[in-house]
């Protein structure tokens, strides 16, 4: 695949040093890490190392990733590990693609609360969706739910939302049998909006009675609770947004969309256009009610492009992929073991220490072959980066 002509690196290097200075005081020590990450993404500064082919003695150097979630090169290699645990738990069954959106009022409380906020979607969406598929009135099974968390929207404007991937069936109350949902439908979006919408406003004021919310800035009245009480009751009228998108038809469709999906970052790459001295021009999609987009270009100032950019770096530490219920971390062997025993599948092939083998042997680093006679090229030398190894260790690794 070509490398595209403009990277955000790019963006970053050129300006992001002035642009650091402009707004000195309002960056986070995480969104300055980001920064310097990308921006000596392969570079000298993280070393690297040299490759030649034994055929006709072509020679290269290539330099060492960040490895940072936030960098739009380095997802790549996260994505084949995580997606290589996957497809040995996935069901030979239908899957269905949920999405969960808050209001712009929440979204601007969670940009103030990362950690907590993000954390209360993703936790209410699954157990929305685990709470009305046990309900007989329902489907009746216990299910399973694979959570993301996205942040961002077409224009890279802040918009937290919840994507998540279920299987079309659960186990029954009883344990005994496998109970499938209806061909094309899951659970009613209605209910299930309404549902989300009582589980995260009732987190949400547990979270504020607790003392766990900050506010500040155009926020700052939210502090007291009287304020904080009515800007939550009116969020009880509204109608909050939950749908249904793609069914996958079985593992195989729904690999190559996790693919795409899961370890996306604000803006790709190949979506940037033109960057001259003040602004950038970038592809994006303008979603219309119906499923239907049109793609438009968008060109904004460069200061404007890069606190776009900034709003969507995650809290350390933060995990935007979860799972709950028969896919919860603690049991999901287990539950998968019984789902496939009533399906009548064979068990998964792979135990734990296989998988884990193969996550290692996914994200092996394997030279592109010789660009002159297409031969296999030997990594023949390593060499340390700029950058001292205290440095890269504390701030690029797995921010």
């Amino acid at each position: 695949m070509a490398r595209p002509n403009l990277e955000v690196a790019d963006i970053f290097r050129r300006h992001g040093e002035a642009w650091r200075t402009a707004n000195e005081g309002h960056l986070s020590l995480a969104q300055r890490r980001v920064m310097t990450a990308i921006e000596v993404c392969r570079t000298a500064a993280l070393g690297g190392h040299v490759e030649r082919c034994p055929a006709c003695e072509h020679t290269r150097i290539a330099y060492n990733s960040c490895r940072n979630r936030h960098c739009p090169k380095c997802q790549w290699k996260s994505a084949a590990a995580w997606l290589a645990a996957r497809q040995a738990e996935l069901l030979p069954v239908p899957y269905f693609h949920f999405v969960f959106k808050v209001p712009a009022v929440i979204g601007e409380m969670a940009y103030q609360n990362k950690t907590k906020i993000y954390g209360l979607l993703l936790k209410t969406a699954g157990e929305a969706l685990t709470t009305l598929a046990v309900d007989p009135r329902h489907l009746g099974a216990e299910i399973g739910v694979i959570a993301i968390l996205h942040t961002w929207g077409q224009n890279l404007q802040h918009h937290p939302h919840a994507h998540c991937i279920v299987p079309g069936g659960g186990i029954s109350r009883d344990g005994a049998r496998w109970i499938a949902c209806k061909p094309q439908f899951f659970l009613p979006v209605r209910v299930l909006s309404r549902l989300f919408r009582r589980l995260f406003l009732q987190a949400l004021t547990a979270a504020f009675e607790a003392g766990d919310l900050e506010f500040f800035n155009a926020l700052t009245h939210l502090k007291q609770a009287k304020a904080f009480a009515v800007a939550v009751a009116s969020l009880w009228t509204e109608e909050w947004t939950v749908y249904s998108k793609e069914t996958f038809a079985g593992p195989e469709q729904l690999l190559a969309y996790l693919g795409r999906y899961t370890h996306r970052v604000a803006i790709t790459n190949r979506r940037l256009l033109e960057l001259d001295d003040t602004h950038i021009g970038f592809r994006w999609k303008k979603y219309r009610k119906g499923g239907h987009h049109r793609s438009k270009v968008m060109r904004i100032e460069i200061a404007e492009f890069m606190r776009r950019f900034l709003l969507h770096v995650l809290p350390s530490g933060f995990h935007r992929i979860r799972h709950y219920g028969l896919l919860a971390n603690g049991r999901r062997a287990e539950k998968l073991d019984q789902c496939r025993r009533l399906l009548a599948e064979p068990p998964a092939t792979a135990g734990r220490e296989e998988r884990e083998e193969t996550d290692r042997e996914a994200v092996t680093y394997a030279p592109p072959p010789c660009p002159c006679c297409g031969g296999r090229m030997n990594i023949i030398e390593t060499f340390e980066g700029l950058l001292s190894r205290p440095f890269s260790a504390r701030k690029l690794d797995g921010l």
